[in-house]
């Protein structure tokens, strides 16, 4: 069914100044510009806009809501306020914290909000009574932990360190002559991740102290050595029998 139509309230439409001087008590001086129109919002209820002049507020418009009572002859004032036009300069859409954080933008003291439904994480592994069983879980499934890496999660953290600055193709990884896998400072994680990663414990590496892939590698690896040059060779002493030495 068709919005039923509303008739023009006259009283209300030629009620600009009305409007107008409403909108001047709220409104900063000078800030007031040319009226735009009237919208009838409802029966005996209309709007009025005026071009908002305030820098940095292009498109925007100031708006006084009218209303009169029946057989009244005088509009009444319901609401005054700023709205934005159809090309009115908005701010960004505001984001929730969670999508804005970046990896470094948390700082000492810092923390940051709990999110239960994280999809990274799943409930940890209650005991069971099994020994070996509650063995295995304590060090692979987070045994008194609340919650623990889901697969999800697994896969995400591997996918970017393998893409990162410490996975197979860093620019030391690729200049290197050997791969992490065989350096006797390679230390394997624990676990689903210990197939592909590791933690480098050579503090002359970039990587001291980061995950690194398998096939990774520095210059700072165990098992390899540089080229040394042969030692320099001195010339053969020259005798001088032309002068002498005065005592």
């Amino acid at each position: 069914m068709a919005a039923k139509s509303v008739r023009t309230d006259t009283v209300l439409r030629t009620a600009t100044e009305v409007g107008r001087e409403a909108v001047l008590e709220i409104a900063d001086a000078g800030t007031v510009g040319e009226h735009e129109g009237f919208v009838m919002e409802g029966e005996r209820l209309g709007t009025h806009y005026y071009t908002c002049t305030a820098p940095g507020y292009r498109g925007w418009r100031w708006a006084a809501t009218l209303s009169r009572a029946p057989r009244a002859k005088t509009p009444t004032i319901c609401e005054t306020h700023l709205l934005p036009g159809e090309d009115a300069l908005l701010p960004p859409e505001w984001v929730p914290w969670s999508e804005r954080l970046a990896p470094g933008d948390v700082g000492p003291g810092d923390v940051t909000p709990k999110v239960d439904d994280d999809p990274n994480l799943v409930a940890g592994f209650e005991a069971t009574g099994e020994e070996e069983v509650d063995t295995l879980a304590q060090w692979e499934l987070g045994l008194g932990r609340p919650r623990v890496l889901s697969g999800e999660g697994r896969e995400a953290a591997a996918q970017r360190w393998y893409d990162g600055e410490h996975g197979p193709d860093s620019p030391h990884a690729k200049k290197a002559k050997e791969h992490c896998v065989t350096c006797g400072y390679f230390v394997p994680l624990a676990g689903a991740l210990r197939s592909t990663f590791g933690v480098c414990a050579n503090e002359w590496s970039p990587s001291d102290g980061t995950v690194v892939s398998l096939d990774h590698g520095c210059g700072a690896h165990s098992e390899v050595d540089i080229t040394h040059p042969d030692p320099e060779q001195l010339p053969d002493p020259i005798l001088d029998e032309l002068t002498y030495d005065e005592l």
